[in-house]
Formats: structure tokens, C-alpha cells, sequence
């Protein structure tokens, strides 16, 4: 993984002078089926074999970070990040590329016809390429990161040397950390919120699975009135069929008065949370409320539905909602 195109391009460059072959370059400008090159690099955990790929297997895969999120490249076991992003998050995500939960059957198939690779099975190998010297003390880049893998560390349990090199020492780092004066992110606010969520009620993730669809409730606004919603929403698998059990969950909230429908995870968030003496509230009728609805799903079809082409007749599926007064 790099950040930039042009470093990219540089290294499949450098590669192919290397004598590498079976190398793919994709980025933010490739006119490229992002669908079928996946496949042809990490085929097993996309529904398919080498077999099936032929001689088009991709033996060494060089992107931006067009494929960072989302996608299963398990059928690797090494990643390079070129350059250390200031983001740990964006590091965490390239990793979780190739280190994901691996399936037992996938594993089978993949090993049976690649028996010369399961010794490197267990584990996944990275490398981060850090700046020189007189560069890192211009950008004190590495300082940064290292603050901020600590933080993420710490609320998601993740080792601070998985992140940076070999040689860190986490408690230094937390020591570090201590005379840090700063302001969390709003996603690292959510994410101890969210722990803190847990720990107060021991099961209520399990709990949660259990309640109907459609719940809903009302509060009176603390920043910002209107209607929010949560919609799970199929995605396309490779064969282009819609997946529907294995979709995703997005947040809305509608402006009554700019009608409009916003997707900021952040400021929805601090809008809806609320404590458990927080008292109900509403006020919307059936009508009002039909009418809302179909503001955003109409905008769930301009926009998430036509992003990923997804064919009539494909729905949203609502699971709960909030009125703010």
C-alpha cells in the first residue's frame, strides 16, 4: 500500500525492473474492474480458485488506499505499507486487508491446492516503511503516529507494536501519551462511548440481536431537531447479485426545515445518544412520519443504491428510528 498514485506507478515501475512478474498497479484513476482484479489476486476468499483464474492470477498487488476498506485479501500473508500514514486508523485498515477472521473451509480448498504455502498460514507478515531522519524531524510524523496508535490502542486493545516497528516500546509510548494534552477525535470519542457502553451492561450486544426491526423512539432535540434513521443495506457481491444478510448499516438524519438528509456519522451520533432517565418524546404522526421516510429512502436510492448500480426492485430495510423534537 502507498498513499499516492504516482508512488504506485513508481514502484511497479521499480518492480518489474526487479524481475518481479504477475504484478497489478490499481488506483484512484485505474479504468479497471476493482471486482474482477480482487478476485484474480485473492480468488479463494472470493468464491473462486486459482484454477478458475488461469494464468491471470496477481501475484503482487501495488495500491493506494482505493483498496484499504471492505474488501477480503486474505489469500495474502504479506502487506508493506511503503509510507507510514499519519492515521493509524488507515494503517489498521490496510492490515485488516490480509489479517481478518479466516474460514476453515476456504483454508482447505486454498491449502489443498497450494500445499507449499502452509507454513506461512498462521501468520501475517507486515513491514512499514518509515521516513529518513532528516525528514522525520521536519514532519515529526513518527511521534504523531505513535500518540495516536496508542490511543486506538487502548480502547480497541491492539498492541502498539503491531502498528509500528519491532523495536517500539509500548510503555514509552504510554508514558508519551500521558503529557499529551489534546482533544479526542469524534470517532475515538464514539469508539470509548461505545466501550463504555459495554462495560456498564455486560450481554447487551447480545441482547440487541434479539429485539424487533423498526423499534423506535423521541427525545426533545439537544443539537438538532428532525428524524433519524438506521437502515441496513444490501451490498453486491462479485457475482453481482445483491447480499442482503450480509449487508451494512448506515445512519440518516432528516432536516424537517432544509429538507434534507444528513450522513454524518459525528454530529448524528450527539444527536441521538441519550442516558437511560432521558425522557421519551414525540410528536410525529403516521402520515408525517410516511412522508419523512420517503425522503430518505428516495435518497438512499439516489445515492447508495446508484453508487453501487444496484438493480430495481433492491430495498433498505429499516431498523430503528428516532424522533427529535
Amino acid at each position: 500500500f502507498t498513499e499516492y498514485r504516482a508512488t504506485a506507478k513508481y514502484l511497479e515501475r521499480e518492480l518489474k525492473k526487479a524481475g518481479f512478474s504477475g504484478l497489478f498497479e490499481i488506483d484512484g484513476q485505474s479504468n479497471v474492474d476493482r471486482h474482477e482484479m480482487v478476485r484474480r489476486f485473492s480468488p479463494y476468499y472470493n468464491d473462486t480458485t486459482s484454477g478458475e483464474v488461469g494464468g491471470n492470477e496477481i501475484q503482487t498487488l501495488i495500491s493506494t488506499d482505493v483498496l484499504s476498506e471492505g474488501l477480503n485479501l486474505q489469500d495474502a500473508a504479506r502487506l508493506i505499507n511503503y509510507e507510514l500514514h499519519w492515521n493509524p486508523v488507515r494503517l489498521m485498515q490496510r492490515i485488516g486487508r490480509v489479517d481478518r477472521r479466516r474460514s476453515a473451509s476456504i483454508e482447505a480448498k486454498l491449502l489443498a491446492d497450494h500445499p507449499e504455502i502452509a507454513a506461512d498460514r498462521n501468520e501475517v507478515f507486515y513491514w512499514n516503511f518509515l521516513p529518513p531522519d532528516e525528514l522525520e524531524n521536519l514532519l515529526a510524523l513518527y511521534k504523531t503516529v505513535a500518540r495516536k496508535t496508542l490511543r486506538i490502542s487502548k480502547v480497541f486493545g491492539i498492541e502498539g507494536k503491531q502498528l509500528l516497528t519491532p523495536e517500539d516500546d509500548y510503555k514509552a509510548l504510554e508514558d508519551f501519551n500521558a503529557q499529551y494534552e489534546g482533544h479526542p477525535s469524534s470517532a475515538e470519542e464514539m469508539a470509548l462511548a461505545y466501550q463504555q457502553l459495554m462495560k456498564d451492561n455486560p450481554g447487551y450486544a447480545e441482547a440487541v440481536k434479539s429485539l424487533p426491526a423498526k423499534m423506535y423512539s423521541g427525545k426533545v432535540a439537544t443539537t438538532a431537531k428532525g428524524v433519524f434513521f438506521c437502515y441496513s443495506l444490501p451490498i453486491k457481491k462479485m457475482d453481482g447479485k445483491m447480499d442482503v444478510a450480509g449487508g451494512i448499516c448506515r445512519w440518516y438524519l432528516y432536516d424537517p426545515s432544509a429538507k434534507k438528509v444528513s450522513e454524518e456519522v459525528a454530529p448524528i451520533w450527539h444527536a441521538v445518544r441519550c442516558e437511560k432517565a432521558t425522557p421519551r418524546a414525540m410528536g410525529l404522526d403516521a402520515p408525517r412520519f410516511q412522508m419523512v421516510r420517503q425522503e430518505v429512502e428516495n435518497h438512499i436510492r439516489n445515492n447508495y443504491f446508484r453508487k453501487i448500480q444496484a438493480p430495481l426492485g433492491t430495498t433498505a430495510h429499516l431498523v430503528t428510528w428516532m424522533e427529535l423534537v
